[in-house]
C-alpha cells in the first residue's frame, strides 16, 4: 500500500516554477528519501504535503485521502519534523510533551506512558533541563518525539540532520531507523551519506521534477558506470601503465590522483582484464587495487550537473 501518493502537482512562485508536475509514491513500512539541492523544492512538496501550502495543480493524497489545502483532515495521519523546529523555551521536554498530547486529545490515562516511552526512544531520559538550555541535536531529537506522540502512519522531516554535527547525524539517523517499524519516514535532504545509509527508497529532485527515483541498489546498477582505483609505488609506473592502458576503448574516464589512477568503464569486468594485462605486461607492482561501486553522490552529479 501506498501511504502518499503525488500525482501531477506543479506550484510556481511569481514566475518561478519550483514544482513541475512532481509525481511519486511513498510505500507504507519505508523510509524513503527526498533529495535535492539546496532550493530544489523540498521544503515546498512538504508544506503541500500538509495542506500549509497551495498547489496550483495536482492531486496528493495521505492514506487514501486527499489533501485540501487549509484543512487538516488528513494531517491526523501525519507527524511532522521542520528543519528548525519551535518549542517553548522555558518548557522542560516532558512538559512540553504533556502540553502537545493535551492540545492533540490524547487521554491522560495514556499520555504519561506514551511521553515516558518517546522520551527513552530519543534518548532524553536524563534531560530534565529547560529546553532553552538543548543542544541542536537534542532539539532534533524532542522534535521527532512530539511528532511521534499522535502514533502517525507518516511521518516528515524537513532536513532534519542538515545542522548537526556527525555525531548529531548518527543520532537521528539511528532514531529514524527504530521508528521505522511503526510508521512510515519521509525525510528530505541533501546530505548523501545519510541517503545510503538507511533509506529502501529515494528520489532525486532537480528542475522541479523526479529525475531518478528506485531503490540504491536500482539506481546504481541503472545509472552509473563503476570503477577501478590502482595506486602505484611511483610516478614512472603511473606513466608506463596510463600509456599501455589509454587506448583502451572502454573506459569512459580517468581521473589521476597524487599516485594513482580511477579508471571509469561501464564493463568493469572487461576493464579489470585490460588492467591486469598492462600490469603484466610492464612488469608493474601497484601497492592497491580496488573496485569502486556506483555512489550515490556520482549518481546526484549527474543529474544535477
Amino acid at each position: 500500500m501506498d501511504i502518499l501518493q503525488i500525482d501531477a502537482v506543479s506550484k510556481q512562485f511569481g514566475t518561478s516554477k519550483v514544482i513541475d508536475q512532481l509525481s511519486f509514491s511513498v510505500k507504507e513500512g519505508s523510509i524513503f528519501g527526498f533529495i535535492g539541492q539546496n532550493g530544489a523544492g523540498k521544503t515546498t512538496t512538504m508544506k503541500m504535503i500538509l495542506g500549509l501550502l497551495k498547489m496550483d495543480q495536482g492531486e496528493i493524497k495521505v492514506c487514501g485521502e486527499k489533501v485540501t489545502y487549509g484543512q487538516n483532515k488528513t494531517n491526523r495521519f501525519i507527524g511532522y519534523l521542520p528543519d528548525v523546529p519551535e518549542f517553548y523555551n522555558y518548557m522542560r521536554p516532558k512538559e512540553y510533551l504533556k502540553l502537545c498530547g493535551e492540545i492533540t486529545g490524547i487521554p491522560k490515562s495514556q499520555l504519561n506512558l506514551k511521553i515516558t516511552e518517546l522520551i527513552a526512544l530519543v534518548g532524553l531520559e536524563g534531560a530534565n533541563k529547560k529546553i532553552g538550555g538543548f543542544s541542536r541535536g537534542m532539539k532534533q531529537r524532542l522534535g521527532i518525539a512530539q511528532a511521534l506522540l499522535n502514533e502517525p502512519k507518516l511521518l516528515i522531516c524537513d532536513e532534519p540532520t542538515s545542522a548537526l554535527d556527525p555525531i548529531g547525524r548518527k543520532e537521528i539517523l539511528d532514531i529514524l531507523e527504530k521508528v521505522k517499524g511503526k510508521t512510515t519516514v519521509i525525510f528530505s535532504t541533501h546530505i548523501l551519506s545519510d541517503v545510503e545509509r538507511i533509506c529502501d527508497e529515494i528520489a532525486v529532485l532537480h528542475g522541479g521534477k523526479v529525475a531518478l527515483m528506485g531503490t540504491i541498489a536500482e539506481l546504481k546498477s541503472r545509472h552509473s558506470q563503476e570503477g577501478l582505483l590502482i595506486e602505484f609505488t611511483s610516478l614512472a609506473d603511473r606513466t608506463k601503465f596510463l600509456a599501455c592502458i589509454s587506448s583502451f576503448e572502454k573506459i569512459k574516464q580517468i581521473n589521476e590522483t597524487k599516485m594513482g589512477l580511477t579508471l571509469m568503464s561501464d564493463e568493469i569486468h572487461l576493464l579489470q582484464a585490460k588492467a591486469f594485462e598492462c600490469l603484466m605486461s610492464e612488469h608493474i607492482l601497484p601497492n592497491k587495487i580496488e573496485i569502486l561501486e556506483p555512489s550515490i553522490e556520482h549518481l546526484f552529479m549527474e543529474v544535477v550537473k
